[in-house]
This record gives C-alpha cells, sequence and structure tokens, in this order.
C-alpha cells in the first residue's frame, strides 16, 4: 500500500532518515524538483521509513481502508514545520532532526525552496537550556513557512566567509542568498529584542 509524507510537518530535506533505510529505494530525492517523491509501485510496506522519521511525517497504509483515514488526518493536520521545534536556541541541540553538519551547510542553503535559518554554534558557545530561549517561541505566524536548522562549527571556514564575530550566530537565507545575520547569545530575557530582529529580517 502507498506510503504517505505529511509536507505540512516534513522540511523536505534531502537528508531525510526515510531514504537510506528503504531497503527498495522507494524513497528518492529529486534534485530537479528539490523534494522528496515516493515510489509506491516499489514499496513493500515494511514500516522502516515511519519508524526513521523523527518527527512522524511518513505514513505506511497496509489497507486500502487506513490509507483513506491517514490522507484525512493529513489534511486535517493543522499544524506547520514550526510547531516541532522543541530546540533551544544557543543550548544544547536536543532533537536531532534539526541538526546538520558543517560540511552540508552550503547543500543546506541549495535544496531550501523556502527562507531557512541556520543556527550556528561551537562547544564554547553553548549555554544553559533552563535560560535560553525555544526556537518555537522566536518565529511570528507571519514567517511559518520557513526551515530551521542547527549546524556545529568544527573549523573557522564559515565564520570568516559571513564574518561572523560571536557564536552563536544565526544566519538567514532565501533564494540561496543571504537576507540577515545576528550575532551572539540572546537569553530569555532579551526573547523581545531577537523575535524584533528576527521579524525585521523576515517579513
Amino acid at each position: 500500500m502507498p506510503v504517505l509524507i505529511n509536507f505540512k510537518i516534513c522540511d523536505n530535506s534531502s537528508e531525510c532518515s526515510g531514504i537510506p533505510i528503504c531497503p527498495v529505494k522507494a524513497i528518492i530525492w529529486n534534485e530537479k524538483k528539490k523534494t522528496l517523491e515516493i515510489d509506491n509501485k516499489k514499496c513493500t510496506s515494511c514500516g522502516l521509513c515511519e519508524q526513521a522519521c523523527p518527527v512522524g511525517a511518513i505514513r505506511v497504509a497496509k489497507t486500502p481502508e487506513e490509507f483513506k483515514k491517514i490522507e484525512q488526518e493529513v489534511k486535517n493536520d493543522k499544524r506547520k514545520i514550526s510547531d516541532l521545534f522543541v530546540d533551544r536556541y544557543g543550548a544544547q541541540p536536543i532533537h536531532e532532526a534539526f541538526l546538520d553538519k558543517e560540511e552540508n551547510f552550503d547543500n543546506l542553503i541549495k535544496i531550501s525552496k523556502i527562507p531557512i535559518v541556520l543556527e550556528l554554534f561551537n562547544g564554547n558557545s553553548i549555554k544553559c537550556l533552563l535560560y535560553s530561549i525555544p526556537t518555537k517561541d522566536l518565529f511570528s505566524e507571519s514567517t511559518k513557512e520557513m526551515r530551521y536548522r542547527k549546524v556545529e562549527l568544527k573549523t573557522e571556514n564559515i565564520l570568516k566567509k559571513y564574518k561572523i564575530k560571536e557564536l552563536p550566530c544565526l544566519l538567514f537565507f532565501k533564494d540561496e542568498k543571504l537576507i540577515g545575520k545576528i550575532d551572539g547569545y540572546y537569553g530569555k530575557d532579551k526573547k523581545d529584542e531577537l523575535k524584533k530582529k528576527i521579524d525585521k529580517i523576515l517579513k
């Protein structure tokens, strides 16, 4: 039976965990269209992709009735990607679904069809979870169409390229172009200040 992807909560990335785990290569990344695609003729309904998806965006239907039920659930789902932001700005990453490696930095920018915000950090810039800001609290309704990823830096290459003075740092990209940058740590007491800066960049 068919596999369904709930694109309301899927960040539609070429790094989808369902791609490498699928034994029959039924889930692929279409480089030309910049989107995930499923070849349901190949799918054996093993369910491995569903188990591998950290945000529950991939669903496997075992019967026609189950397919219709899941399809309706997806249609009625009012969530958006930002609703799944469980990490906190400036703190140790919690959810690996939103964590990426430095070597994948350029690819993240290229594959994103919507604005993408990259939080750059290293071990020295990590602050206490207790005093950090939940990432979901930083974005307004008007900026719901966006991606957010954390990128751990191991070298100074990106720091030099974008003239970053202090980590953590937020870089904002749209259509592969840098549209904004915010250097330095903002704690809970400065949430409103940081939010205003983000809104100004993404408006």
